[in-house]
């Protein structure tokens, strides 16, 4: 795992429980560590590989990434992924 060494601070917003539509299931998860268009591509990069995903939205101003997925997600499995991102997923919001 590659430590990330970030400057700045992400805000705080309010999100979304897991939300089941039409096209899948859409989960918050708050991630500490992001400032910046990098840090959203990073973890949208590794995130994105998971099994099932459609679509990913990482948001540094508030530490939110929005996951789309066929499924619901192992938590497990999205921790991993934000970890060799560089960065710590806090948990689902």
């Amino acid at each position: 795992m590659t430590e990330q060494t970030n400057s700045g601070s992400c805000g705080t917003g309010a999100a979304t429980d897991v939300q089941v539509h039409g096209s899948g299931v859409t989960t918050v998860y708050k991630v500490s560590g992001m400032t910046c268009g990098h840090c959203e591509s990073a973890i949208s990069k590794e995130v994105s590989a998971l099994d099932g995903v459609t679509a990913v939205t990482a948001v540094a101003d508030t530490g939110e990434v929005t996951v789309t997925s066929a499924a619901p997600l192992d938590q497990e499995a999205v921790r991993a992924a934000v970890d060799e991102a560089g960065y710590e997923l806090v948990g689902q919001i």
